[in-house]
């Protein structure tokens, strides 16, 4: 524990840091600050297409909604519930300020990864779609740069186990045994044998089942929670003014909190923000990279999308609802997802417990299922198509030993993979501008 917690703490110092800045920073000069000036083009052309009966053109095996839902699953976890909370409880709130910042530039950074994931995808002898930054490493780059391009996919394969079915399956087992007093083992147990019928049936079940459990997962949680917010709208601007003056300044110790400085406040945001949204990370590309689509950067407007919901709509929601809940619930000492089921208890009372282990629930699950398509990618792009089928059942053991470990090692396993992946990721991005640059002039031509 002390060696993970030294390790992560130098992985997310300043050159971090840096770097995630200035990989989102780059992009959005180079394109004007599409984020801002085009988010209603990208809205209407990922959100809007819902509701619009279109044809999907292009080659790919998923549809783009399909393709992005799954992306969601595997973003839309308990980074949005536990991991904000945990963020809060360790950072304060100005923690909140940096996630919303590694979002509004993470943006521009992921609908760069995702562009470049299908620029580069390779169609395998049965129809199969692969992509991501090993892909777009070794082909954009070069073949001198495959040694970094297999470090990427190892990484990957170490992180999908010390993520998706390490972290998720701990905040569910957490939440059920609080709600439903169900031990964690067999929470694990139930959600390891549901997620092997998924994904035993390829990408495309992955996508159908992603595709109808998202939009009723975001909707339930991010609908209960406003009920609190608007409920308790009168603290809402003290929640915001936290939020900011914490940001800048250094918050003292109160009640269970044990203070915080500025940069612990900015890691902690930042580290769960790119955990929460995964941009810059490499890991939403390589679903991406199987959508049926026509242009790159359409469906690199659907990774702009994916972050914004993820961070700037629903991480917000779990932390107002932190903030406003009660004056004191933030700095209780709680942590975790705990912190947000004291806050749900708030205004629902032992339903708040109800609300949100069934949150928690489908946010792990969809994780766990979604995810494991970037673990298959890195696997077959390391091993080939044969290793699958052993790598398939090593992606089923984290589970059953995470449930046992605290909250504090479980979640410091999770900044040292982010961290890990990000890093080959963001450096092959900043290479591959130029391409990138010239994809979205070639789209804003023909396509704006």
């Amino acid at each position: 524990m002390r060696f993970c917690n030294w390790f992560a703490g130098v992985l997310w110092g300043w050159p971090m840091m840096i770097l995630i800045f200035s990989c989102g920073l780059i992009f959005s000069i180079r394109t004007g600050f599409f984020q801002i000036t085009h988010l209603g083009y990208i809205l209407n052309n990922t959100l809007g297409k819902v509701f619009r009966k279109e044809t999907n053109r292009g080659e790919g095996v998923m549809t783009p909604w399909q393709a992005v839902s799954t992306a969601l699953a595997g973003t839309v976890g308990n980074g949005n519930i536990a991991g904000v909370a945990t963020a809060i409880a360790m950072g304060g709130p100005g923690a909140i300020f940096w996630m919303w910042i590694v979002a509004f530039f993470g943006m521009m950074t992921k609908m760069v990864e995702v562009s470049l994931a299908v620029e580069y995808r390779e169609k395998d002898s049965q129809g199969n779609y692969y992509g991501g930054p090993m892909y777009y490493i070794e082909k954009g780059l070069g073949p001198k740069w495959k040694p970094l391009a297999k470090f990427f996919a190892a990484m990957m394969v170490l992180g999908a186990l010390g993520t998706a079915v390490w972290v998720q399956p701990h905040t569910m087992g957490m939440a059920m045994r609080e709600a439903f007093n169900i031990p964690p083992i067999w929470t694990a147990t139930v959600a390891v044998l549901l997620t092997a019928l998924v994904i035993i049936g390829g990408f495309k079940r992955i996508g159908v089942f992603c595709e109808k459990l998202m939009p009723f997962m975001c909707l339930f949680y991010i609908i209960a929670s406003l009920v609190i917010i608007i409920a308790n709208i009168t603290a809402l601007p003290n929640a915001l003014v936290l939020i900011f003056k914490s940001a800048f300044s250094p918050t003292p110790a109160i009640g269970g909190f044990a203070g915080s400085a500025i940069l612990l406040t900015m890691k902690r945001g930042m580290s769960r923000g790119m955990f929460s949204n995964e941009a810059g990370m490499g890991s939403a590309p390589m679903v991406h990279a199987t959508a049926i689509t026509d242009h790159p950067i359409r469906q690199g407007l659907f990774g702009a999308f994916e972050v914004f919901i993820d961070t700037i709509v629903i991480c917000t929601m779990t932390a107002l609802v932190i903030l406003v809940a009660a004056p004191n619930i933030w700095h209780s000492g709680l942590n975790g997802v705990e912190l947000t089921f004291s806050a749900f208890q708030q205004f629902y009372g032992k339903w708040g417990t109800g609300i949100v282990a069934i949150g928690v629930l489908l946010a792990a699950f969809s994780t766990m299922v979604g995810y494991y398509i970037e673990y298959e990618t890195s696997v077959v792009y390391l091993f080939g198509q044969k290793a699958v089928r052993f790598f398939r059942w090593i992606y089923l053991i984290p589970p059953f030993i995470a449930v046992s470990l605290s909250v504090e090692f479980v979640w410091t396993i999770v900044d040292i993979s982010t961290g890990i992946e990000g890093l080959p990721n963001m450096l092959a991005l900043l290479l591959l501008s130029g391409k990138f640059v010239q994809l979205f002039n070639d789209y804003k031509k023909e396509h704006m």
